[in-house]
């Protein structure tokens, strides 16, 4: 098989469409349809069904993908291994994170990894989403969950918890609850229960079983803003909420225990900037883990 039109297979795998792919190749849509059309040729079979939405593997394409994804694995290391460590780190690393991890805590405290590697360029994408690491939404991702599926690598960051909060104004208004049965007397600031990426965060019910959200935001920073304007009361990141002198901890409430994952795909594992980008974010962690506990 052909490197180029396998790299090309990839890409148009990873995009979902011919024309994201394209793009991202930076070829002319039609060049990269007939090198499709050629390694179809060469391994004889169908790789795509062409949808009106973009394209979908097929049985052949899923089996084709994880022989392509080894040949891309080893692309990366003998590339990796002709630079040598001497090399100067350069390229464009895309970090996925949930938003209050990626705002609060990564946003402030990357731009010191550039300092260290001047050549390389980084992509910080905070959002309440996961991100597909085989179709290379991000090269390196923080996740809640440790992946049990695909091609990946990965490794606790750190534990951190959740804990119920109320501003000081609420507080003095409307007075605080004295248990989880006395919360159906206030207001509440939670998440939008369908579009909660994770199981792990539809944790509502470990501190009420009649959980509800009155006022529900899709992202943790926006529940910690609705919360300290005395929009009720929210189950809230520890580490983001404890710097806010408006927001008073409810003291009955039993902390909710979570993790942070660091994951990148097992082909990105030769590949320099990506050790250097997750070796970086498990030090600032390291130094700061206190901020989590």
């Amino acid at each position: 098989m052909n490197w180029d039109d396998v790299r090309i297979f990839l890409a148009v795998a990873r995009a979902g469409q011919i024309l994201g792919a394209a793009r991202r190749l930076e070829l002319n849509h039609a060049t990269v349809s007939r090198r499709v059309a050629a390694l179809e040729e060469a391994v004889g079979a169908k790789l795509f069904h062409r949808l009106t939405t973009g394209t979908e593997l097929t049985a052949a394409g899923e089996q084709l993908l994880a022989t392509a994804e080894r040949m891309e694995a080893d692309m990366i290391a003998a590339r990796a291994e002709i630079a040598g460590e001497s090399e100067e780190i350069t390229g464009t690393i895309r970090i996925g994170a949930p938003d209050g991890f990626g705002v609060t805590f990564l946003a402030p405290r990357l731009g010191a990894m550039t300092a260290r590697h001047p050549g390389l360029s980084v992509q910080l994408v905070p959002v309440p989403r996961s991100f597909s690491l085989s179709r290379r939404e991000a090269d390196i991702a923080i996740t809640v969950d440790r992946p049990t599926e695909g091609r990946l690598v990965a490794a606790k960051l750190v534990d951190y918890t959740l804990s119920l909060y109320a501003s000081k104004a609420y507080a003095a208004e409307r007075g605080l609850p004295s248990g989880p049965a006395a919360l159906n007397e206030h207001k509440l600031v939670g998440y939008v229960p369908d579009l909660v990426f994770s199981p792990t965060l539809d944790y509502g019910t470990e501190i009420w079983e009649n959980w509800r959200a009155d006022f529900a935001v899709s992202s943790a920073m926006g529940q910690v803003e609705a919360v300290r304007a005395g929009t009720g009361i929210g189950i809230l990141h520890t580490f983001i909420a404890r710097p806010h002198d408006d927001l008073v901890p409810i003291a009955w409430a039993k902390p909710i225990r979570r993790a942070y994952w660091i994951v990148y795909h097992e082909s990105m594992r030769p590949t320099r900037r990506v050790q250097a980008a997750a070796a970086f974010i498990g030090e600032l962690v390291e130094k700061e883990r206190q901020l989590f506990v």
